[in-house]
């Protein structure tokens, strides 16, 4: 044990296996060799050792939390229950247990029962800081983002350098657009890390900032949580008619990713592809997940499979290429990738950034969203499709009947700006704007998605705050799709932000013939609405900066004429399918596959690649 608290764990593991080998009934020998198992990654040694340390102590309470601990890392989500459940009938005051037993539950979408253990354990362990912020994303999970804030407000009180936890407690306040010190948060959460800490996870950093050096370290440094097995390999590939494409999401459900691919996996050619799916997201029963299933050659559940045995059973099936479509957005899944599903590993849709790995050959982009001079940010060498990196489905139906302005609460006359984008995208610089303009377009209103409680009552108050009437930002409810879409038809431009742009919402917009105005910041998700509009032939409602931004917006909104050429001219190149092609878009797709696996065919390492 001395030599295991000074970190010379080589030296304690040798001595307790030879220990165990003298005296097999030693638990504590067990026991510790799996800790140390646990520590230098290798999980499943870290279960065999452990189990035998409960067989010999059934007792040893430490030793069930750390088998939870190793199964759950393995993914073994009701083994790790079930464990610490002994846990806690053992000692019913185990905090720690109860404590992972909630990261369990969260795991297993059981959110509610979650967080009852969570109050559990802070109920036997008031300053237990783990508990606390883990409860704050339980219950950013149930959409209760003002309770979550309280909870990472108390997480970070008892340890304000917990790994993440600024980031976390920043992005709450986005949620609820609670602008408090916004900027000296954001500023100091970029500083940070430059300085090369734990403190945001990537995606929140994409609402902050859209500067290249910084995303790109943020992601350097989230990647190395999870340990790759190494870089591309230079085996020769195996010879066969068919190339084996592997999709992996979490988002095979009701979720943006799903509507915008399931056309994608249904028109893949089949006489030269094989198309997989490996879903390790929840099951919501929706008709969007049993399009996208039925989509697929097969289909293989990796939910509760660990990552190193997806990976295997990804290279068993013959995946040649593997496709991320979540990358470190929720229910991410990277250390699938991690531990190399396949000869080339693609990013791509899911998350609007670089990875910062050295096991993600290639990310899908085209050269609006990627220019040249920023490849240097991406980890991945860049493939380049032609026209808009992103994918649409072109049978997406839209209501034949629209509502009219009153049946939505909107005002019967008057111009109205549109933004349905999430509360955590827009930031109180664009909202100085967006208040200019209602305040210089009379009549007009602002029309957003609508949000819970707390994030309304604040914009309202932030309205007020900039001399506008709170009653002229209007909320729209959650409708299916099709309704959805047709209701964009009564709004007349559709404001972007920055500096994390509408992706699947702006697609949403331009297909229902709604303008989009957009800003280009300089990443990925800073021009995602700019590379719809290239595509789509509309680089006059591109700006580069908020001036022209705002110039623009007014202009549109009061000049009738040039917005009603503008919408004709979406129209027109809409119906050309300049953008809205799911056909063409499955043929490039494949053509880059192609080109990605042609490249492989001649042991050369990957490289930047343009379809033509």
């Amino acid at each position: 044990m001395l030599l295991y608290q000074q970190g010379k764990l080589s030296e304690a593991e040798a001595l307790c296996a030879g220990l165990v080998k003298s005296n097999p009934a030693a638990a504590e020998a067990w026991h510790l060799l799996g800790v140390i198992a646990i520590q230098t990654g290798r999980l499943s040694r870290a279960v065999e050792t452990i189990s035998t340390a409960i067989k010999l102590n059934p007792r040893d309470i430490g030793a069930h939390n750390n088998l939870g601990a190793a199964l759950q890392s393995l993914n073994r989500s009701a083994e790790a229950l079930a464990v610490y459940d002994a846990a806690i009938a053992l000692k019913p005051d185990y905090a720690e247990a109860h404590g992972n037993r909630g990261a369990v539950l969260k795991k297993l979408g059981r959110f509610e029962d979650a967080l009852a253990s969570y109050d559990k354990a802070i109920a036997l362990k008031r300053d237990y800081v783990e508990a606390h912020a883990n409860r704050a994303s339980v219950l950013q999970d149930l959409r209760r983002y003002e309770d979550a804030l309280i909870s990472f407000n108390r997480a970070l009180a008892l340890k304000p350098g917990l790994q993440f936890l600024a980031g976390n407690v920043l992005n709450s306040k986005m949620r609820i657009c609670d602008w408090s010190d916004f900027k000296t948060s954001a500023a100091a959460i970029i500083e940070k890390i430059g300085r090369g800490e734990k403190v945001s996870r990537t995606l929140p950093v994409l609402s902050l900032t859209d500067a290249l050096p910084v995303q790109r370290q943020a992601a350097e440094i989230e990647a190395k949580l999870i340990p790759s097995v190494g870089g591309w390999s230079h085996g020769a590939v195996p010879a066969r008619d068919k190339i084996r494409i592997g999709y992996f999401s979490a988002d095979f459900r009701d979720h943006p990713v799903a509507h915008l691919m399931a056309g994608i996996f249904e028109r893949h050619d089949r006489a030269q592809f094989e198309i997989h799916g490996f879903s390790f997201g929840p099951d919501d029963r929706s008709a969007t997940r049993g399009r996208v299933m039925a989509a697929f050659d097969t289909v293989t559940e990796v939910g509760h499979v660990p990552d190193a045995d997806a990976a295997r059973l990804a290279r068993e099936a013959g995946i040649d290429i593997a496709v991320d479509l979540t990358g470190y957005t929720r229910y991410g899944r990277t250390g699938i990738f991690a531990n190399r599903a396949a000869p080339i590993q693609v990013s791509y849709l899911g998350f609007s950034a670089t990875t910062g790995s050295d096991y993600m050959d290639y990310i899908l982009a085209d050269e609006t969203l990627i220019p040249e001079d920023a490849r240097a940010f991406y980890s991945e060498k860049v493939v380049y499709l032609p026209g808009s990196y992103l994918p649409n489905d072109d049978g997406r139906a839209i209501a034949e009947t629209t509502p009219t302005r009153t049946e939505l609460g909107l005002p019967a006359s008057g111009f109205v700006f549109c933004c349905f984008n999430n509360s955590y995208k827009i930031t109180p610089d664009l909202f100085d704007i967006w208040m200019r303009l209602l305040r210089q377009v009379e009549g007009s209103v602002l029309w957003l998605r609508r949000a819970e409680a707390t994030t309304m009552t604040n914009l309202r108050r932030e309205a007020e705050a900039r001399g506008i009437a709170a009653d002229r930002l209007i909320f729209a409810d959650r409708l299916p799709m099709a309704e959805h879409l047709a209701r964009h038809r009564v709004a007349d431009l559709f404001l972007d932000t920055l500096p994390y742009n509408a992706h699947a919402t702006a697609a949403d917009a331009l297909w229902a013939g709604l303008p989009v105005l957009t800003c280009a910041g300089q990443a990925y998700a800073a021009r995602v609405a700019a590379s719809l509009l290239t595509a789509l032939g509309l680089p006059e409602l591109i700006v580069g900066d908020w001036a022209a931004y705002e110039a623009l917006a007014l202009r549109l909104a009061r000049d009738p004429q040039y917005l009603g050429a503008l919408q004709a001219k979406l129209e027109a190149n809409r119906r050309a399918g300049l953008l809205f092609d799911t056909q063409r878009m499955s043929r490039d797709l494949e053509q880059a596959y192609r080109l990605m696996w042609a490249r492989k065919g001649r042991e050369l390492a990957p490289d930047h690649l343009i379809v033509e």
